[in-house]
């Protein structure tokens, strides 16, 4: 059996990330976690995942909020941190796994077996993806990814030393636009692929 392999995948809105994290995952015979981990929380928590989701990778509420002893009364917050403890978890446990988004190349630094990888794309190519999937016209798709891009940087410079999408913090910062979604999933799993060896043979 091979060493612990985690698969951390961050992605500008449009790029394409949740799709290659799944290819990702299959290729590597792994669990696939995104959204998803709030549903594995609140079943352990006996809360509605919905609930949560209302909260999921959004920056925090400047007003209305305050810490009182270590406990915020944010729920975004809140929700980020349960997140981050789950994976810490599941880490901390042996478990391998993908996941995108959530902190995770900062959450799990520590851990050996971290592959981080952050998706990018040109403005034109995360459009037209953006108006495919969500079947919206141009400038509701622009406004869209204006939206979701400031959420996720905004979430992830509030809880992380890193910047969000700074080369520097990630093993593999990749264009899914220049060569396609298809062909990005072969170049990461053949990176990941190399990792693994390094890993497995220390």
């Amino acid at each position: 059996m091979g060493r612990q392999l985690i698969i951390s995948i961050g992605r500008e809105f449009g790029s394409g990330g949740h799709l290659i994290g799944e290819a990702i995952a299959k290729n590597f015979s792994l669990p696939f976690y995104d959204n998803n981990l709030l549903e594995e929380i609140a079943k352990n928590k006996g809360v509605y995942a919905e609930d949560l989701k209302k909260y999921d990778e959004h920056p925090k509420a400047s007003f209305f909020t305050r810490t009182v002893r270590g406990f915020s009364s944010s729920p975004h917050e809140n929700t980020a941190h349960l997140q981050f403890d789950q994976l810490r978890k599941m880490a901390s446990d042996g478990e391998s796994f993908v996941i995108v988004g959530r902190c995770a190349e900062d959450k799990l630094a520590s851990y050996e077996g971290l592959v981080t990888i952050f998706v990018t794309g040109d403005k034109e190519a995360k459009l037209k993806r953006i108006m495919e999937v969500y079947n919206q016209d141009e400038a509701a798709a622009l406004s869209t990814m204006k939206k979701m891009d400031y959420n996720r940087k905004s979430y992830h410079n509030y809880f992380c030393k890193g910047k969000w999408g700074d080369s520097r913090y990630y093993d593999m910062c990749i264009n899914s636009s220049r060569l396609g979604i298809d062909k990005t999933i072969e170049i990461l799993t053949s990176y990941i692929k190399s990792r693994q060896e390094v890993l497995n043979n220390q």
